[in-house]
């Protein structure tokens, strides 16, 4: 088929690509061996078509290499010339196609899909265009893509390709393999399908007071830490001549490391200077508890563990950013040091939001998140570390570390200090892959207590209310280490933000105190005029109408009590639920079709609009004002211990009241209102 490059253009957003560069489509079809694919950040040729690899890193702005020859490090990945042919084809498609793909991260989850079915061929000596040829193989292609939205990006992937083959000159899946795989997929999603997991309430605060007391440390220390880094710094200078030349040298690194004993030969030679052993310059800064604490087990302390600190604050502080923000860890892995924008509301006082650039390409999805005022901490634990890093980047040529840069750096940086372990050869615009949640916890043992997020039968059932078939891969049960990860942070938290009427854990409610002013807000008439990110309003409106179903799917436990007696309860429990299951009590409350709310003293089912709320006051719902109590409450007794510190709260500020004065007044309906409810939940 006869086609025209015009119809091809350079899809992927965030970089500036214009009709003369180089790569905006390809000159000819097939593309030529010669033609530039990617550029670096100045805009000069990268990558050509022909070759093994193509680099688009420099303008995803992170690492990003279309491996089509063989993966590194991984065995058993390398593609014949047929196949590295069709795979190329099937990207140039997938890119400058009409339809091609805008994201990267969408892009590099898609070759990797497509790689793994033409390794499928390759490993069965097959080429991938002739795959229709070979049932035996087709039927293995199933296995290749887990995971429901993988699954589903393969079908559209491969559909894409099929309607291109007249262009492309082949088929990899015909119709026939793709409804036969669809069917496959659709029987498997019953039993594949597992939701993103629920940290139990006893780890995530484990979890999420751990990180802030290593944030804590780095601050209380931050003075000698950033003295002793820029000592050290300097001594590399000193020694190396520059700093431009100390991040780039290694092949004399040793020899003129500063850190170490003079040689006979060498020591006394004017201009270079030796410290001895670094540990004792981190003991006169007063940095070495810092070190023994977080990050080494070893006897001795030596420079590099400088280095491995700074990246464990960058971990833990963007773990921390994540359990607050419900953001993607590719989101809060791209933040700057100005993200935190803090807001005076004329009603609710300071209010904090994260800036940043959202992974999606929607254009009405503004990159802004709701957060805590407590990321303060870990947004000027990770700027003092960038800040320091940059000074190191900003000297190396390789890095093209630019003034902004400086002024406003990424709070993720490689280690571009003069002692790291190896040269960084990287772009500074390329941004370096966030480590999972979990080989943070591997790379630095002392960081979490592995006793303490060890699950226990209790977690299990805790975490089960939220995600029921947790066991089905087998990663989680009763004496295994939680396999925290941070896609878990975004749903914990979300679900944290309502679930104070299902969840015990007077720690979490504390931690979380923030999330009901984020509520009032959200769901008032001052919030709605705030547009935010859409995977936070997505993710929140979904777990609180998952939590109020679960809620109401408790009211029939005895901790529940109406003040009106048993009958009364049992009537709400039927008017609110009938026979409905969990499922569609979450789409009842979707629609407003069941009313259930979390108060303080409970739980409210009244289905019209209340002007007492229950929350600022509960004086009303029980009966303080000399009113009988509220038909529609529903008392929980595990409230008892919080009714009991509030009366006593209450009782204090009544004694310094004005007799007879409003204010008297009102607390004295709110003391009797407290006192009410726990006399009917005794």
């Amino acid at each position: 088929m006869k086609v025209k490059p015009t119809e091809f253009s350079f899809k992927p957003t965030g970089f500036p690509i214009s009709q003369s560069d180089f790569c905006f489509q390809p000159p000819s079809w097939p593309p030529p061996q010669d033609w530039i694919v990617t550029l670096d950040s100045d805009g000069n040729p990268r990558s050509k078509w022909g070759e093994p690899v193509w680099d688009f890193s420099s303008m995803a702005g992170t690492s990003l290499k279309l491996n089509f020859a063989r993966v590194q490090r991984t065995r058993d990945s390398e593609l014949g010339p047929e196949n590295q042919y069709i795979l190329k084809m099937c990207m140039t498609w997938l890119i400058w196609g009409p339809q091609g793909y805008t994201s990267w991260e969408t892009l590099r989850a898609c070759f990797g899909q497509i790689r793994r079915l033409i390794l499928l061929c390759e490993q069965n000596g097959i080429v991938a265009s002739d795959l229709f040829r070979f049932p035996r193989v087709s039927r293995l292609i199933g296995e290749v893509v887990r995971g429901k939205e993988h699954k589903k990006n393969m079908l559209i992937m491969l559909d894409r390709l099929y309607h291109a083959r007249e262009t492309l000159g082949f088929v990899v899946v015909g119709e026939a393999g793709m409804r036969s795989l669809s069917e496959e997929y659709s029987a498997a999603d019953v039993d594949d399908v597992e939701q993103t997991a629920y940290i139990p309430s006893r780890i995530w605060t484990y979890q999420v007071t751990r990180l802030r007391e290593c944030l804590d440390d780095f601050l209380a220390h931050r003075q000698a830490v950033e003295a002793c880094f820029n000592f050290c710094v300097d001594a590399y200078v000193n020694n190396y001549g520059s700093l431009s030349i100390a991040v780039s040298e290694r092949e004399s690194k040793s020899r003129f490391s500063p850190f170490q004993a003079p040689t006979r030969n060498f020591g006394k030679e004017a201009g270079p200077k030796f410290l001895g052993p670094f540990e004792e310059t981190a003991k006169r800064f007063g940095i070495d508890i810092l070190f023994r604490k977080w990050t080494t087990t070893s006897a001795s302390i030596n420079i590099n563990q400088f280095s491995k600190y700074f990246s464990l604050i960058q971990y833990v502080g963007l773990a921390y950013i994540g359990n607050f923000t419900l953001q993607r860890s590719a989101e809060f892995a791209t933040l700057r040091s100005d993200c935190l924008v803090v807001e005076e509301d004329p009603i609710f006082g300071k209010m904090s939001t994260i800036c940043g650039e959202t992974t999606k390409t929607d254009p009405d999805s503004d990159a802004r998140w709701p957060t805590s005022r407590s990321v303060g901490v870990a947004v000027e634990a990770l700027t003092l570390v960038a800040r320091m890093r940059t000074r190191c980047a900003f000297a190396s040529s390789a890095s093209n570390c630019s003034d902004d840069d400086v002024e406003n750096p990424f709070l993720l940086n490689r280690a571009h200090e003069p002692w790291s372990s190896s040269v960084v050869k990287v772009q500074y615009s390329v941004r370096p892959t966030l480590l999972r949640y979990k080989k943070v916890i591997e790379k630095f043992p002392l960081l979490f207590d592995h006793e303490k997020i060890r699950i226990t039968q209790e977690d299990l059932d805790i975490a089960r209310r939220f995600t029921p078939n947790l066991k089905k891969s087998g990663s989680f049960s009763v004496g295994k280490i939680w396999p925290l990860a941070y896609h878990q942070l975004r749903r914990t938290g979300a679900i944290n933000m309502f679930a104070s009427g299902i969840l015990s854990d007077s720690s979490i409610q504390v931690i979380m105190k923030h999330a009901t002013v984020l509520q009032t807000r959200y769901y008032g008439k001052h919030f709605s005029r705030l547009r935010f990110n859409q995977e936070w309003e997505g993710i929140t409106v979904a777990a609180r109408y998952e939590v109020m179903a679960r809620q109401m799917k408790t009211i029939t436990e005895e901790r529940y009590v109406s003040p009106y007696g048993e009958e009364r309860k049992q009537q709400i429990a039927l008017d609110l639920m009938a026979e409905k299951d969990f499922d569609h009590l979450v789409k009842e409350a979707a629609k407003g079709n069941v009313p259930f709310r979390a108060i303080r003293l409970g739980g409210c089912t009244n289905r019209e609009h209340c002007e007492y709320g229950g929350i600022e006051s509960i004086s009303r719902c029980s009966g303080g004002d000399g009113h009988k109590p509220c038909t529609q409450v529903l008392y929980d007794k595990r409230k008892r211990p919080s009714a009991e510190r509030q009366l006593e709260s209450v009782q204090k500020k009544l004694n310094n009241a004005e007799a007879g004065s409003p204010r008297a007044e009102a607390l004295q309906a709110e003391a009797q209102g407290l006192r009410n409810f726990l006399h009917d939940t005794e």
